[in-house]
């Protein structure tokens, strides 16, 4: 089986990239610099001469707070143009597609944890634009898989975790937001989920994948410095004035995920299988 990876260098392209090809398939992994995902004739002819049999959509523009303002046509056009162009030239070759998405569709208003079919509603221009993506994506790729993921962390790149970690030997108390619900997300484990639907053909949709259990960013900063020197105070976000609009409670359910048997460990445990990681 071929599998493309685009954005290969970032955060999840990483583990993805690496966990294919553990299990001994033919990836074409791309970074940003490998593949303009905005030149639809140079995406058109690499797709056609690899003609993969699924392609898992990675690169994304995720600086939430630039795209606001100076990064904002540059989002507009990675996230919703640029998968567009991919979803349009995976159809050609007829190949499968993963595109990954964000909690950020939501406004975040409900308490309960957002369904799949749940109206959507972004507050900022980051949720809107992967929001757009996500409907182009549809529109050439109808059967493609959209996964919503949610506060991702992992071994690559930059994430809140790192950001944590790197505070507390700098400072002895920090102040973290306890106003805003969500799911943290292992990357590692949603590479996981994302070869699973490729190896059972999981049928197409709309999916919402993060670890298990629900935390706000102070607790989850919290149980990440349990083991260091330093004092974590519970503030609200006012305190944390921010361009972009965070919703309040974007919480996912996930229970389409595990009606199709994938097993999905808590955001604790997770945390500890990274951290030990990194420790290595």
């Amino acid at each position: 089986m071929k599998v493309i990876v685009t954005g290969a260098k970032g955060q999840l392209g990483q583990d993805v990239t690496e966990l294919l090809r553990n299990k001994g398939y033919k990836v074409y992994p791309f970074s940003k610099a490998e593949l303009n995902i905005l030149d639809e004739a140079v995406v058109q002819s690499k797709v056609e001469e690899i003609s993969p049999d699924w392609i898992l959509h990675c690169a994304a523009y995720t600086n939430v707070e630039a795209a606001e303002d100076e990064g904002k046509d540059l989002n507009w056009k990675v996230n919703r143009d640029g998968s567009a162009i991919i979803s349009k030239a995976a159809a050609s070759v007829d190949a499968q597609l993963i595109f990954i998405s964000t909690d950020y569709v939501f406004d975040g208003t409900r308490q309960e944890p957002y369904q799949p079919d749940d109206p959507t509603n972004p507050i900022n221009e980051y949720g809107a634009a992967k929001l757009a993506g996500e409907k182009a994506v549809l529109e050439y790729s109808p059967d493609a898989r959209i996964i919503r993921t949610s506060w991702v962390f992992g071994e690559h790149g930059h994430n809140f975790v790192y950001t944590m970690l790197k505070l507390a030997k700098k400072m002895d108390t920090l102040k973290v937001v306890d106003d805003q619900y969500g799911r943290p997300t292992y990357a590692r484990d949603l590479a996981n989920f994302m070869i699973y639907i490729m190896e059972r053909n999981i049928e197409g949709g709309i999916y919402h994948f993060s670890n298990d259990n629900e935390a706000t960013w102070y607790q989850f900063a919290r149980e990440i410095l349990k083991g260091e020197d330093v004092v974590v105070l519970p503030v609200d976000s006012s305190e944390f004035p921010q361009k972009a609009s965070r919703p309040k409670h974007s919480v996912m359910s996930l229970d389409k995920v595990k009606e199709t048997g994938f097993d999905i460990p808590s955001w604790e445990d997770a945390l500890q299988r990274f951290q030990r990681n990194i420790q290595q």
